[in-house]
């Protein structure tokens, strides 16, 4: 089964999404805005969801991390949770 590992910042907006994507963008550190503004308790792990299973997570949310580049924030992306940035540091 194919796995990853991957960190993310879940915020309730697109708008906080956007605006967080552009600090990234300018060289802010992931993990201290996740951190800060994260809504998810891996926020408290700098976003780090650890490794997974490919259907672990809700549809959206794995299609980015299975199919997109690896090491590029990716979003926002839209769930039932808020709006995600991605991030997949490794699949397998």
């Amino acid at each position: 089964m194919a796995r990853a590992c991957a960190r993310h910042i879940l915020v309730k907006t697109q708008a906080e999404a956007e605006k967080l994507k552009a600090q990234l963008a300018k060289g802010a550190d992931f993990a201290t805005l996740a951190k800060k503004h994260s809504l998810c308790p891996s926020g408290k792990k700098g976003g780090d969801l650890g490794e997974f299973n490919r259907g672990a997570m809700v549809k959206a949310f794995d299609m980015v991390v299975f199919k997109l580049p690896l090491l590029t924030v990716h979003g926002p992306v839209k769930t039932q949770f808020g709006y995600h940035l991605i991030e997949t540091i490794y699949r397998t």
